[in-house]
């Protein structure tokens, strides 16, 4: 069997016996790393210390990684525009805390008969989420709900806040030229009469 030590160089091709011994006598664990190569090739480890070490990585990876939930914003099929708007905006902030949304519209009675108002509210709120979602699952429709499924598009939110703060100081720079400034006296300045 091909033996490799603790810090990673190779010993050589030794008996099985051999390499056990040479484990007990360095107090390390011999631990087969491939048995289907010829020879096998084992390492001489600590092998609770590396199933610990693996552990804690694993752990770590986990800690770094990004829980998204399924949050659901449902609607009925007779919904003012006002309420569009307000469900719409729920959409997008559950969208920007990095959740996938459901987003439901329930049909009651008769209202089942008539699948596409249910359809064109759905296109609706996409048309209105496009920059900041894309969907994962098409409006479809199960049993009296039709229902799809929106997750988050980081790039476009991104372009979104960058469209945003770009916007905002635009403004800002426009408002600060129209601000009257006050000499040492605390007067107040124009633009014109300062020109000395």
């Amino acid at each position: 069997m091909r033996v490799i030590d603790e810090e990673g160089q190779q010993v050589g091709v030794l008996p099985t016996a051999d390499a056990i011994a040479m484990a007990r006598e360095r107090d390390v664990d011999l631990v087969e790393v491939s048995g289907q190569a010829t020879p096998p090739v084992a390492r001489l480890m600590d092998f609770g210390r590396f199933k610990y070490e693996q552990s804690k990585k694993e752990s770590e990876a986990r800690k770094h990684q990004a829980k998204t939930r399924l949050r659901e914003v449902r609607m009925k099929p007779k919904i003012d525009v006002h309420d569009i708007d307000f469900k719409t905006r729920t959409v997008e902030k559950l969208l920007r805390q990095g959740d996938k949304v459901k987003v439901t519209v329930m049909f009651r009675g008769r209202e089942i008969t008539h699948p596409q108002i249910g359809k064109n509210l759905l296109d609706r709120i996409f048309g209105n989420l496009e920059d900041v979602a894309t969907k994962e699952k098409d409006a479809a429709l199960e049993g009296r709900h039709m229902s799809m499924i929106l997750i988050p598009d980081k790039r476009g939110i991104a372009a979104r806040d960058r469209a945003a703060q770009l916007e905002a100081e635009a403004q800002n720079g426009a408002a600060q030229p129209e601000e009257e400034a006050e000499s040492e006296s605390g007067e107040p300045v124009t633009a014109a009469a300062s020109g000395d």
